[in-house]
């Protein structure tokens, strides 16, 4: 048996698979292995050169150098139609949709079995009962929040019965029950045979899900570790190749005067899929970070839109900043009286990919970081504020001059998230802060918000992700179909009770929903 075993090739080898792009060496000698029925890890931070290195699995792109073997032959995947036809699926972090069309239409795009609509749409009613996920198939997708953008992304690798599939984090919209779900079906799915590429930031997942991880840092693999004999610490050092910093967060608070405070804000969704808000009310006050938690699709994007500016309200006292109504104002007034805010979709809405990163800057900062005079925008103003960025945030670019597009999510993230906070606002409204951010920049981002918070601004962040807003926040609710949870101190919850209140369970005390729940520390 043993010899047998021995024998048995590895489902996915990889042999000195070289990358580069003008300035950029992007996989440098690339080599590692995953069996059949494997779940393995890829780990590295942002920029590190995990997505290239899938994309060329998937057959996106093509390697410079190397040899890529499937079940011991060496291969050339040209395109990802030949990549499909090996059974290699592929659930991306940045997704490859039509905004124009339905759900069922871009995953009948994603499909080279040609079948009939009836018998998709039953295939794929069949996937997501077996694995817990919702969608509605007839909804168009510019109607939907990324988190259920990225489902329709994992039902359409699903629905190919995959030999190997790639999934790059994949439980940023899940509430920790739908993730126990998901790590269930992808165990059986590895016990079944089906091997899996598994990229993901939450090291704790790693650790409970992964029999194997590679890491990267700079486009070379620089380890190879048994997450389950590691501690997420440890694993993010290998990928940072540095020591960790703790995230230094006050025990003690003494919070100010309100600087928030939304009462029974209202607001008809968009179209025949948008949510409604219904009576929203919350107080943040100066120095304190509220939280409001949330699977995606249940308000979030409007909440984030009505509360930033991007809608503005008939009533002007539903929102009040300091002592000014600004429910009718619009963002760049708002802006001027001390609210900034982040959405969570960087590409295209947070910052405009075809632009540098310092007209970027001066999209949002002009006005407070006073970059025009007499109309005019200070050129020199503008690259010294997006320079600071840079350098403060540790934003992996070339300068200012460079295309937002051309930077890894992860970079262009960090990007905008210190062009918001260097504003140093009175509010600062933020959604999903640290979306596919590795950790040692994601500690980075926390430790931004914390100090912003300590020198007196009222943060709201908004995020699928409950391990950040529980490190984070003094207070918690959750939003639910256009509903506000009533707020919690964080050490007044447990993390069960947070979780079924993503999944709509409302109107029964903590007790009767967990009662073996723990309650979180505050």
């Amino acid at each position: 048996m043993n010899n047998k075993q021995q024998k048995t090739p590895f489902r996915l080898k990889l042999e000195g698979i070289t990358k580069a792009f003008p300035g950029v060496l992007a996989n440098d000698q690339v080599s590692f292995a995953i069996k059949a029925g494997e779940i393995h890890a890829l780990l590295g931070e942002n920029g590190a050169g995990k997505s290239t290195l899938v994309k060329m699995i998937y057959g996106i792109m093509l390697p410079d150098s190397g040899s890529i073997f499937w079940n011991g032959e060496k291969i050339h995947i040209k395109n990802p139609k030949e990549a499909r036809s090996l059974g290699i699926g592929m659930v991306f972090q940045h997704f490859s949709l039509f905004e124009a069309m339905s759900v069922l239409e871009n995953i009948a795009l994603g499909m080279d079995n040609k079948l009939s609509k009836k018998q998709l749409e039953a295939k794929v009613y069949e996937v997501m009962d077996t694995y817990g996920l919702s969608l509605e198939p007839s909804r168009i997708v510019s109607t939907l929040g990324v988190g259920e953008r990225q489902r329709i992304e994992i039902v359409r690798a699903l629905l190919l019965n995959p030999k190997l599939l790639i999934m790059d984090e994949p439980t940023s919209v899940l509430t920790p029950q739908e993730v126990e779900q998901l790590f269930a079906t992808l165990r059986q799915l590895a016990k079944n045979g089906c091997s899996i590429l598994y990229i993901s930031h939450k090291l704790h997942e790693i650790k409970a899900l992964c029999d194997g991880a590679t890491i990267l840092r700079g486009g070379k693999i620089v380890g190879e570790c048994d997450p389950k004999k590691e501690t997420s610490k440890s694993m993010a050092e290998m990928m940072i190749g540095a020591s960790l910093q703790a995230i230094n967060k006050s025990t003690i608070k003494d919070f100010g005067e309100i600087a928030l405070e939304v009462k029974n804000l209202s607001l008809a969704g968009v179209g025949d899929f948008g949510v409604s808000l219904k009576n929203i009310s919350f107080n943040v006050r100066h120095g304190e970070i509220f939280g409001i938690a949330g699977v995606a699709g249940n308000g979030q994007n409007e909440l984030q839109s009505a509360l930033g500016g991007e809608v503005v309200l008939k009533d002007q006292a539903a929102i009040k900043l300091n002592e000014f109504l600004i429910g009718n104002m619009s963002a760049n007034d708002r802006r001027k009286k001390g609210l900034c805010a982040v959405p969570e979709e960087r590409h295209g809405h947070a910052a405009v990919p075809d632009f540098n990163l310092k007209d970027n800057a001066i999209l949002t900062a002009r006005d407070r970081q006073n970059m025009t005079k007499l109309g005019m925008i200070s050129a020199k103003h503008a690259k010294d504020f997006t320079k600071q960025v840079i350098d403060e945030f540790n934003v992996m670019t070339t300068g200012s001059a460079a295309i937002a597009g051309s930077l890894s999510g992860g970079n262009l993230q960090k990007f905008i998230m210190g062009r918001e906070i260097m504003q140093v606002p009175d509010v600062l409204v933020v959604s999903q802060p640290t979306w596919g951010v590795d950790a040692g920049a994601a500690a980075a981002i926390h430790q931004a918000l914390i100090d912003l918070a300590a020198g007196g601004a009222a943060i709201i962040i908004i995020s699928q992700d409950l391990d950040e807003l529980l490190e984070l926040c003094d207070a918690i609710a959750v939003i639910n179909e256009g509903n506000l949870s009533e707020p919690k101190n964080i050490g007044q919850v447990s993390i069960e009770e947070i979780g079924l209140l993503m999944g709509g369970v409302h109107g029964q005390n903590s007790e009767q929903l967990t009662p073996n729940s723990e309650v979180i520390a505050s």
